[in-house]
């Protein structure tokens, strides 16, 4: 593999630092289990750790980039209305913008910067709204600017244009906002459902197998509970431990779909549920593997 083969890979994954640090961070610790705490009953706690600290990097920048991009679409709906009270006094839309970079937009700042000194520059407006939409990579700030740019290019009323986005944005996040506090409960409820399921699994591995074993061996297996082969044929022998280790994976995979479910739920976008996928995994991973030294 070569150095732009690897370059590629860290672009897509958007690797920085921290996430290269906590890799790394794992990484030693999968080793060092691997070396001084393989076979006891540690070991999977500290590799469920490890996970945990690989994928935390992940988590926090995916929270920060969320964050950015709602404020982005916040104060582009404030940008918007200045633009329009400018429109509407009368000044041209260029002069609009040029006046309009001095106010503070949060995050928006560096892109409405780049937009005036381009218009500054004699490109077109048309042209720097494409450019805009481009870089703030969001899909509501990319609808708006092209009713912008192409009503501009059009020749219409470009007073009338703007309002109307504004109105379409404003109307757009009173929605999401109401979403949100709507769906809530019902995140709530998928958090306080995945962890029932988990109380429940622990209960069956730590209460349930156990008896199912005792009493296997009670009706003569020297070793767990007989499965496998048909009516009449001899099974295999499995103990308790062995059909409890599929647990930890329904679990990993309960809270990764479940958390994605949230995320469509809450927020309209699957992508937005990664973070509720983590923090549900690395619950079901710290949970499942450190009940492990407290019940055995």
């Amino acid at each position: 593999m070569e150095i732009k083969d690897i370059k590629k890979i860290m672009k897509r994954l958007k690797l920085n630092k921290a996430k290269i640090i906590g890799l790394v961070v794992s990484f030693v610790i999968i080793i060092f289990s691997l070396i001084f705490l393989r076979g006891s009953e540690i070991f999977s706690f500290v590799l469920g750790i490890s996970l945990v600290i690989a994928l935390f990097p992940f988590f926090v920048f995916l929270i920060i980039e969320a964050n950015i991009t709602m404020n982005k679409e916040s104060m582009f709906l404030e940008f918007s209305r200045n633009l329009s009270d400018n429109v509407k006094a009368g000044t041209p839309i260029s002069k609009s913008i040029l006046l309009v970079r001095k106010k503070d937009y949060g995050s928006l700042n560096p892109y409405v910067n780049k937009l005036a000194n381009q218009i500054s520059l004699g490109i077109p407006v048309q042209t720097a709204f494409q450019t805009f939409a481009k870089d703030v990579n969001s899909k509501s700030i990319s609808r708006a600017i092209t009713i912008i740019s192409e009503s501009e290019r059009a020749g219409g009323k470009i007073d009338d244009i703007l309002i109307a986005v504004v109105k379409s944005i404003t109307q757009t996040e009173k929605l999401k906002k109401e979403r949100r506090a709507v769906m809530y409960s019902l995140i709530v409820q998928g958090y306080i459902i995945f962890l029932m399921f988990i109380v429940i699994i622990l209960i069956m591995q730590f209460k349930i197998l156990p008896i199912a074993s005792g009493l296997g061996e009670g009706i003569g297996s020297s070793e767990g509970i007989p499965i496998g082969g048909g009516l009449g044929a001899r099974g295999e022998i499995a103990t308790s431990e062995q059909l409890t280790r599929p647990f930890l994976w329904l679990l990993v995979v309960q809270g990764f779909f479940g958390g994605l479910i949230i995320g469509k739920l809450s927020e309209g976008k699957v992508w937005a549920g990664l973070k509720h996928s983590f923090i549900l995994v690395s619950l079901a991973i710290l949970t499942s593997t450190g009940s492990k030294l407290f019940f055995g």
